[in-house]
């Protein structure tokens, strides 16, 4: 029988933040009914109805002749868009009932890595996020073919540019290296050929997707990973899902952010490929990784992420991020950029770094000074909660509202310091290391 700190361990890695009575409502259910649950959740997702997707308006462009106040004015519009969905996807992150979909579909967010600095098109973005929360889930197939035809997409790896008169190999490259096989596992004939597969591709901007131009595309005959043929991209596609590597390559990447910034070992990798084998069936690989043997041991080996830090403890102090005021928001947001993640802008098509990487000093500082406007604004009955308790028990107290197995002796003496002030407290055990590793 799992005990309450394995339950809490899958959950904290399964879904952002999970809050205690989730927890209690597992160590009730079990391991085996949890996971279920998790896959397959009963009823409707009221929170994802109380957060609608939500409706953009087309930015006009500047004129030819247009003054630079014209043009601010639409980089202006453009921004705003930007700041809309973001902040839409932050809400909708934290208030899902299903969150192991909602955390999948951040997962592709950051493997796709796609940004807006360079799409500066929210619709776009929008409409992406839109594609990995309706396929993320299930089978990679169908995710890899849509993604090749998905506008943001195309235009952050240049894929508009790319015809049969002048190929561009950025996203053929990519969609090898970093989406589908990894490094080693093609040359660069395979990119140059698969470039071509890829061809003809253009954006129709006002139904805002992506169509392909006959003229532009090669028809010819190519060479790719050792099979030939007049491939478009859902040949080439086709190729890259019949590669051993590509099942071995999506089980480490899944390890890699929900399971261990340690390498995933051989023989954990082999099941996960199995599993991922009979349908190119994410759920059925991500839960494949959640109930093997070797994930149990990974407690303590993941840093989280700064959204998934914020997303998790929202949930944890019942704030939901569309009710804070503009001021609020706008510290939401500055303060997950200057810890460096914000949806919709990774750094690079190699996505979010992991790791220590989220454990410098100034993040530690921002950090801190995030979770002091969170704690300000925690739902009353938590801070109630917390002040209804002896001050002399508050810590456990604290750790049991945020899922944390246990905290350190050092901890401890900081947090029984801080006991007396019920804000001060919250803020430091979301700044805790024990909070921010899970």
């Amino acid at each position: 029988m799992a005990t309450r700190a394995e339950l809490a361990h899958l959950l904290r890695r399964a879904m952002f933040g999970p809050r205690a009575d989730e927890v209690d409502d597992a160590e009730r259910a079990g391991i085996d009914a949890t996971l279920a649950r998790l896959f397959t959740p009963a009823g409707d997702d009221a929170g994802a109805a109380r957060t609608p997707v939500p409706t953009l308006a087309p930015v006009a462009p500047p004129g030819k002749n247009a003054d630079a106040a014209a043009r601010a004015k639409v980089r202006q519009q453009e921004r705003e868009q930007v700041e809309t969905v973001t902040l839409w996807w932050l809400d909708r992150m934290t208030q899902a009932d299903r969150q192991l979909h909602e955390k999948l579909t951040f997962f592709w967010h950051g493997h796709w890595a796609t940004s807006v600095e360079k799409v500066r098109d929210a619709r776009l973005m929008l409409a992406q996020q839109q594609t990995l929360y309706r396929h993320g889930a299930g089978d990679f197939r169908v995710l890899l073919k849509a993604m090749l035809r998905d506008p943001a997409l195309i235009v952050w790896l240049d894929g508009q540019k790319n015809t049969d008169k002048a190929p561009n190999e950025n996203l053929a490259r990519e969609l090898m290296e970093l989406f589908t096989l990894g490094i080693g596992h093609y040359d660069e004939t395979d990119v140059r050929q698969g470039a071509r597969a890829l061809t003809g591709w253009r954006i129709d901007q006002k139904q805002m997707i992506a169509v392909l131009d006959a003229k532009r595309h090669d028809h010819g005959a190519k060479t790719i990973l050792g099979r030939s043929g007049a491939f478009d991209a859902d040949g080439f596609a086709d190729i890259l899902l019949a590669q051993a590597p590509n099942a071995e390559f999506l089980a480490a990447r899944l390890w890699l952010r929900y399971a261990s910034g340690d390498p995933i070992p051989d023989e954990v990798k082999n099941r996960l490929a199995a599993a991922y084998r009979t349908g190119y069936d994410v759920s059925a690989l991500l839960r494949a990784l959640l109930a093997d043997p070797g994930f149990a041991g990974t407690r303590g080996q993941l840093v989280k992420q700064p959204v998934e830090w914020a997303i998790g403890a929202m949930r944890q102090l019942g704030i939901r991020p569309g009710a804070l005021a503009d001021q609020q928001q706008r510290q939401l947001v500055q303060g997950l950029d200057q810890m460096g993640q914000i949806p919709l802008q990774p750094p690079s098509v190699g996505g979010w770094p992991s790791g220590t990487a989220w454990l410098s000093t100034s993040a530690v500082q921002v950090r801190l000074r995030l979770a002091d406007l969170l704690a300000a604004h925690a739902e009353p009955a938590v801070s109630a909660r917390l002040t209804a308790v002896p001050a002399a028990q508050r810590p456990e107290a604290l750790g049991r509202l945020l899922v944390v197995d246990a905290f350190t002796d050092r901890t401890r003496t900081v947090l029984a310091q801080a006991a007396g002030d019920v804000r001060r407290l919250i803020a430091l055990g979301l700044a805790s290391p024990e909070y921010t590793v899970m």
